[in-house]
């Protein structure tokens, strides 16, 4: 059974949203490029950038 606040909560504009602890509950990536996924997917990866000087 999921818990408000803890797998999911609702959005300002009333959108159920999972939560990152109910996707590692879950155990696997569905693709779906949720919000709060813990694998990352379609998300693009963070680069450092440095200053050239």
């Amino acid at each position: 059974m999921q818990k408000e606040n803890v797998d999911y909560y609702i959005n300002p504009d009333g959108n159920l949203v999972f939560t990152k602890e109910y996707h590692l509950k879950r155990g696997y990536c569905c693709k779906n490029r949720c919000m709060h996924c813990p694998w990352n997917y379609g998300r693009e990866k963070q680069t450092t950038k440095t200053k050239d000087k």
